[in-house]
């Protein structure tokens, strides 16, 4: 990095501490830290799901996941590593924000979703599309959002969750939400284990070492010091332990622990015209591999990584939002199979919102990296949303994404690769959305074209190395339907998903692996009073587990049903029950790696 550069940067920095001098405040802007989100996304599809979808999943956010959305998982096994497929895309390019931070793993470029319980959130959130020219590196398929709101307001409450079913899998979530005026807090832990030790349907096998357990603490606590500034303080810890289980015909006695923590500090200025949010993050990241789990031996890695970012956005007036961000990240890795490197990168990024007439708003984003690690592609993201009528409009984006090479990709000894470049995507979209009182129904075609897909091949020594080698074109239609009534004490929610996906290598004319044509979902929900009932359903169609698109696995169908009844003063208790699997479907999401049949679970939940 030059000095010029590092001038300019510094003295962007300092251009952003303008203030005026009102005392207005935005509720939605204390609450959550992600406030792109909320204003720089209404030009593309964004599905939120809420805390009665949530709870109606089991811990992991695979699941909630993948009953409720349109990507697909490729799970090695329940509760084993599991990996997304977002609109065609890699696993490396799906971005999860967590408070408005990437925590993406540094050392593979992913987030293992099997690591992440959703119980510790107050909102998740889908993004899709295009999103590096706000959130960086990876969010070329879509981003996940991870939020803790805070809010300011007389509250105290206590919630236990105690849950246990086949495999003698255990779940146990607690929750302390405790705020005034002045003070907000959060406070959750959690638990689950499982033996795993289901039957593979149709053969006298079992799956063996597949085992799991994990715990994840989480505190959020946010101060009022007056009507203009706030502080905030976020953190997340998990601890996990994974008997990786093998294939049908190959057992495994490996097992893998990690350890991932989180910590954020916001300090939340409101000037009138002027937001300020000035976050420093500090996220590490350690893993132990044991290749046989009766020996002493392993395999390490860790990467830390410090964030401090400043957004600053501003009111221009009723029709005009600008906002400015800049943040700066340095990241340092090392382990048994991977060098000791640092690797810090600038950003700047301008937004704007504007509502170009009554019925027309549009928004624009650009992005430009400084680092000497590799070269930086300018980003950008154009979007407009038009209101044909109140309850339907049309919306069409445009956007340049990417993804920086891993610390595994840049940095493994026995292969890694330095001269990668990032990989580029540029995405085009078109949507409609309508809306009634009770029906809500979105679809959306999109178009990727993604250049310099990174790829692990041997080379002329036989030895593995990652290579921009691939161009893909993906492309598709997403749509999703809800339907909410309530009559009286009775109340009906239906919510489904479909997505039709083509993930195509522009070389060979062939899918890509493990991203299915198509998906479908669908949920429906019935309560009358203290009793409700639902049912899952789960369409994922064939995919290949061959670049040559010669095997496949075969498409699958799986059905979950539910019970829940609330009793006590003031609903304090729920008792719940659940049938997973229910038509007992013989599948695989992973070649060789068999989910479990049937299965049940209790869960009883107590309010203080």
């Amino acid at each position: 990095m030059t000095i010029n550069k590092l001038f300019l940067s510094c003295f962007l920095f300092l251009c952003q501490f303008i203030s005026a001098q009102q005392d207005t405040i935005s509720l939605q802007e204390v609450k959550i830290s992600d406030s792109q989100l909320k204003k720089f996304s209404n030009t593309q599809s964004v599905q939120q799901l809420n805390d009665s979808i949530i709870t109606k999943n089991q811990a992991s956010l695979t699941s909630l996941l993948n009953y409720n959305t349109v990507i697909y998982f490729k799970e090695n096994g329940l509760g084993m590593v599991s990996s997304p497929s977002f609109r065609g895309t890699t696993a490396q390019q799906t971005a999860v924000i967590w408070n408005g931070i990437n925590i993406n793993s540094q050392l593979l470029g992913q987030t293992d979703f099997n690591t992440i319980t959703t119980q510790d959130f107050n909102s998740i959130v889908v993004r899709a599309g295009g999103g590096s020219a706000i959130y960086g590196t990876s969010a070329i398929g879509g981003s996940i959002h991870l939020n803790n709101e805070l809010d300011f307001k007389n509250t105290f409450s206590n919630e236990v969750k105690l849950q246990y079913g086949s495999f003698n899998t255990f779940g146990g979530h607690y929750r302390l939400v405790a705020s005034n005026d002045k003070w907000s807090s959060q406070l959750s832990l959690s638990r689950n284990s499982s033996d795993n030790d289901y039957n593979y349907l149709g053969t006298t096998k079992k799956n063996e070492n597949g085992q799991y357990e994990n715990s994840s603490y989480n505190l959020n606590v946010g101060y009022r010091f007056d009507t203009k500034n706030i502080l905030k303080f976020y953190s997340q810890l998990f601890d996990g332990e994974r008997h990786f289980s093998g294939t049908v015909t190959a057992p495994s006695k490996s097992k893998y622990l990690d350890l991932n923590t989180r910590n954020l500090v916001e300090w939340d200025g409101f000037y009138g015209s002027f937001i300020s949010k000035v976050k420093v993050a500090f996220l590490t990241e350690k893993y132990k591999y044991f290749e046989d789990k009766e020996q002493s031996f392993f395999t390490h890695g860790k990467a830390e990584t410090v964030i401090i970012k400043h957004d600053l956005s501003y009111r221009l007036n009723s029709k005009i939002d600008l906002n400015s961000i800049i943040d700066f990240t340095q990241t340092t890795g090392d382990g048994s199979d991977l060098l000791s490197k640092k690797r810090q990168v600038a950003s700047g990024v301008l937004l704007m919102k504007h509502q170009l007439l009554e019925k027309l708003e549009y928004e624009l984003s650009v992005r430009k990296e400084i680092t000497n690690t590799y070269d930086s592609p300018f980003l950008y993201s154009f979007g407009a949303k038009y209101d044909i009528t109140k309850s339907y409009n049309l919306k069409v984006n445009v956007s340049r994404n990417f993804r920086i090479p891993s610390f595994n990709d840049l940095y493994w000894q026995q292969g890694g690769n330095p001269d990668l470049r990032p990989e580029n995507a540029y995405q085009y979209e078109l949507g409609q959305e309508i809306r009634f009182q009770t029906i809500r129904f979105s679809a959306t075609a999109f178009l990727n074209k993604i250049n310099d897909l990174i790829s692990w091949k041997p080379n002329s020594s036989g030895l593995w190395q990652p290579e921009n080698t691939k161009k893909v074109t993906t492309y598709g239609i997403e749509s999703n339907f809800t339907f909410d009534k309530k009559i009286g004490n009775h109340a009906i929610m239906w919510n489904s998903n479909y997505a039709y996906t083509v993930s195509e290598n522009e070389e060979t004319k062939f899918q890509l692996i493990y991203v299915p044509y198509h998906k479908f979902t669908s949920s429906l929900s019935y309560s009358y009073k203290n009793a409700s009932v639902f049912c899952q359903f789960l369409y994922n169609g064939k995919v290949f587990t061959s670049t040559d698109n010669f095997y496949e696995l075969k498409d699958y169908k799986v059905t979950n049903l539910g019970f829940n009844y609330e009793f006590g003063k003031n609903k304090m208790f729920k008792a719940g029950f659940q049938a997973l699997n229910i038509l007992n479907e013989k599948y695989q999401s992973v070649a060789s790696r068999p989910m479990p049949g049937r299965n049940y679970s209790i869960n009883l939940i107590f309010k203080l």
